[in-house]
């Protein structure tokens, strides 16, 4: 398949491009359509353009282990994300022409949907990632004729701004808009998003869906906390799928931490390795991991007490900043063994957008 020959598909094959930040939920909400277009009766594909990581010898990307067992794609990993992005992807590539690159992943693209009624694409991490090689996902959207779905996570006020901010881009550039999704939205601010947000974003375009959060889905577990920080389990082991909905550092004296401590649930504890003080008072609150830093082996009490309350405790050699920020975009990666998960992300998009109208929008009727 030639750059200029992706046409060829467009008449039996729609495309949806589904963009947003990283931690915007993405993939959860293009697991969800997956099942129910599936459930509809409609031939579904997935295409991820570009996946994470520099490293041509990274594991293959979490989400698209997860969307080939879904829906059932014979396709390698490298036909259905073609092309490696990160921080330092350019070290790799920049010597290799743009063309070259594109009709990579263009020619990818022709095998998975050669068979399909609609493919699911999904997003960088940010939509101009890998611009200087001219294969952002707005000129891939653009090449693809793929109307866009944006997916925003709400945190505040800004939120609606991106959201706002990212329909003008989109129209400047000329690409289809089927609508927005507000995702991962907090129960404090669920009455604001539907009262306030909702309004004001359709003044400017359209809302398909309000998601509201659900950390059984959203939330990463402590065996992806482990992983990315590459450190040791020195306790309870057996209990690395417990969910982590927040991070607290510790750095103070017990009475200051003790407010923090019990207002967080279900956190991680990032500390050093010789505060078993903060340490052992964070196991007397509701913690699901200890992550210790600077290489130093705690108290033996701490252990004693990590297993008697079953949280894992890591150690990491990374001081407390490098930890810090290596689990600050840290999110969710459904694994397909995970079935519960799999069936609460279905159904949060099942209840909570307008599939209907999605479908509408793209021109398939579905049963």
């Amino acid at each position: 398949m030639s750059i200029n020959s992706v046409k060829e598909v467009d008449g039996m094959t729609k495309n949806l491009y589904l963009m947003g930040t990283a931690g915007s939920g993405k993939s959860v909400v293009a697991l969800g359509l997956a099942r129910i277009f599936q459930e509809r009766g409609i031939k579904t594909a997935y295409f991820k353009p570009k996946s994470s990581g520099g490293d041509p010898n990274k594991r293959v990307d979490d989400d698209i282990v997860l969307m080939k067992e879904v829906l059932g794609m014979d396709f390698p990993s490298e036909v259905i994300s073609p092309f490696r992005t990160g921080p330092l992807y350019l070290s790799t590539y920049h010597r290799q022409e743009p063309d070259s690159i594109k009709k990579k992943i263009l020619d990818a693209y022709g095998q998975v949907a050669k068979d399909a009624e609609v493919v699911l694409i999904e997003g960088s991490s940010t939509p101009f990632a890998s611009a200087g090689l001219d294969i952002d996902d707005f000129r891939l959207a653009a090449d693809l004729s793929a109307p866009v779905l944006v997916v925003t996570k709400v945190i505040n006020d800004y939120s609606l701004d991106a959201a706002v901010f990212m329909n003008k881009l989109l129209k400047f550039k000329g690409l289809e808009v089927t609508g927005h999704i507000f995702n991962n939205v907090r129960r404090i601010l669920l009455d604001k998003t539907r009262g306030i947000y909702q309004p004001l974003l359709e003044k400017k375009g359209e809302l398909l869906g309000i998601i509201p959060e659900d950390p059984q889905v959203t939330a990463p577990t402590v065996l992806e906390y482990q992983t990315a920080l590459g450190g040791e389990v020195l306790a309870a082991e057996d209990r690395m799928d417990r969910i982590v909905e927040d991070v607290v550092v510790g750095s103070m004296n017990i009475e200051s931490a003790l407010t923090y401590l019990r207002r967080s649930l279900n956190k991680a504890f990032i500390t050093g390795g010789d505060r078993s003080d903060l340490a052992l008072t964070a196991l007397e609150t509701s913690t699901s991991v200890l992550i210790l830093t600077g290489g130093l082996y705690p108290d033996v009490r701490v252990l004693a007490k990590a297993d008697e309350r079953k949280v894992p405790v890591i150690l990491v050699h990374s001081d407390t900043y490098t930890t810090i920020e290596r689990v600050h975009h840290l999110s969710r990666h459904i694994k397909p063994m995970e079935k519960k998960v799999i069936e609460l992300a279905h159904r949060q998009v099942l209840d909570n957008c307008n599939v209907d109208l999605i479908l509408k929008k793209l021109g398939i009727s579905g049963s």
